[in-house]
């Protein structure tokens, strides 16, 4: 009778403990949602022909994300592209928890979006690297990513 009775009281401890383990365990791919300032999403190789157009221009893009809990000055931070294209920014106040969109091409600043202000595209589609430096010259954050794919659409999330 020993063995009945420790045999299903062993089977319930053995799936109590499965069931809190699994419960505790993060997916593999759910990635912790960085601190302070970084980089977002990238929409590397945007949508549709890469014709030099502002349209086509402004379809490229990162995101910066402020998670930290004070606003932020970006006067004096640089976004830079493997190739050496920097983008300083001047006085712009990012929010706690806000972001804004840095855009490529031609248009107005606005709360939320800033533009490069280029004439010709800065993320390769085929893989790149963003950086984000502080006014120091030390390096915020990174992002690189690999060749645009029907699959990832020409988008790098980097949180």
């Amino acid at each position: 009778m020993r063995i009945r009775t420790a045999a299903p009281i062993a089977l319930a401890a053995a799936t109590a403990l499965a069931g809190s383990l699994l419960a505790t365990a993060a997916p593999a791919s759910a990635a912790a949602h960085q601190g302070g300032l970084h980089f977002g999403t990238v929409q590397y190789d945007g949508p549709g022909t890469d014709n030099r157009t502002t349209k086509s221009l402004n379809a490229e893009w990162v995101n910066i994300h402020n998670n930290g809990k004070k606003k932020v000055q970006l006067k004096g931070y640089k976004v830079k592209d493997n190739t050496g294209y920097t983008y300083t920014f001047g006085s712009y106040t990012i929010g706690a928890g806000k972001t804004v969109k840095l855009r490529t091409g031609k248009g107005k600043n606005t709360s939320g979006t800033v533009h490069w202000n280029r004439g010709s595209y800065v993320w390769n589609n085929t893989g790149d690297k963003a950086r984000l430096i502080k006014p120091n010259g030390k390096l915020q954050d990174s992002c690189s990513w690999k060749k645009s794919t029907k699959a990832n659409k020409g988008v790098k999330n980097c949180h």
